[in-house]
């Protein structure tokens, strides 16, 4: 009796320890790219990742790829992982996890995006409509067009946020409704295209919303 009583305890052990290491017992680290936006070909971005726990082992991953970068940094609690002369190959989407030292990892940080400007591409055309200052409230439709039929357009907003749009013929609209204080600002665009999403054209002239 005791010998299968051992046996349960053992089972359910190895069952709740399995399934801590594929839930992650920690939770997920935060992750930032610095700069933020477009980098130019060649350039430098540096993808941070941190936590509260000190002395862990940090992994990088791409999406897309099943390899990862690793970093571990006894002392403390922070992993940076620069990208230098980055090239086509850079751009995508990272997330990163960490673990102690039983191996337990944590959950997958956020995603955070790495996208690269092509320089043989020539900048869109970006404008506004209607055209002049907007009221609190109202609505105004970004447009962007470009050289190319077809490409798909990313927005970059005040405060470095992207918004995406499919294409309609060489341009395309990114409408914004119930305008509030903090979107006025500075915008641009670029374009990309299906196969590329992460490798954009030279960013357009600002606009000022």
């Amino acid at each position: 009796m005791a010998s299968a009583l051992t046996v349960l305890f053992l089972s359910c052990w190895l069952a709740a320890w399995s399934w801590v290491q594929g839930q992650g017992l920690h939770p997920k680290p935060f992750i930032s790219a610095n700069p933020r936006g477009v980098i130019p070909v060649g350039g430098t971005v540096t993808i941070w990742c941190w936590t509260q726990h000190r002395g862990m082992r940090f992994l990088l991953f791409k999406d897309g790829s099943g390899d990862s970068l690793n970093y571990t940094d006894p002392g403390g609690s922070t992993a940076q992982f620069p990208i230098t002369s980055a090239g086509r190959e850079h751009g995508g989407s990272y997330t990163c996890r960490y673990s102690d030292g039983s191996g337990i990892s944590s959950e997958p940080s956020d995603p955070v995006q790495v996208i690269v400007s092509e320089p043989s591409d020539p900048k869109p055309n970006i404008s506004l409509s209607p055209s002049g200052v907007v009221s609190l409230g109202a609505s105004v439709t970004i447009q962007c067009r470009g050289p190319h039929w077809g490409r798909w357009f990313v927005l970059k907003t005040q405060g470095g946020h992207f918004l995406h749009a499919d294409p309609d013929g060489f341009g395309a609209e990114f409408p914004l409704s119930s305008l509030r204080r903090e979107q006025g600002g500075s915008y641009s665009c670029s374009y990309h295209s299906r196969s590329e999403p992460f490798t954009v054209s030279y960013p357009s002239d600002p606009v000022e919303l």
